[in-house]
């Protein structure tokens, strides 16, 4: 028979796993997702702290971990880029991905504004 500290700590023990496990989860299943995105060229810090270089490969996502890198494809050309995650966002409901605008002119989608996008990490 298990005594009383035994107990939590197999407790603990499956908590900590279940949580490890959903997290890892969720980062993967963000990564792997296709959706609009859209790009943005401002000049002010990101929310990793560093400032916004507009003409860097780099994008916002929501709950991917700073320093991420994502191989994002536009759906509409073909084209794709390697991009670091460095700020949150996208704000706009039905977006995924906010890209640099560096980002934006390698997937060339500058005129539209938006397009649809597939990612998964590098």
């Amino acid at each position: 028979m298990k005594t009383p500290k035994q107990t939590a700590l197999v407790a603990v023990t499956i908590a900590a796993g279940l949580m490890v496990g959903a997290s890892a989860t969720s980062a993967t299943a963000a990564a792997g997702q296709c959706g609009r995105a859209s790009w943005y060229a401002l000049h002010s810090k990101t929310a990793s702290g560093e400032r916004m270089n507009p003409s860097a490969l780099t994008a916002a996502h929501r709950t991917l971990p700073f320093g991420t890198k994502l191989r994002v494809t536009n759906k509409n050309n073909g084209r794709s880029v390697v991009v670091r995650i460095n700020d949150r966002g996208p704000f706009i409901k039905g977006r995924v991905l906010d890209l640099s605008k560096g980002a934006a002119g390698q997937l060339g989608f500058i005129g539209s504004g938006q397009t649809s996008v597939c990612m998964a990490r590098v």
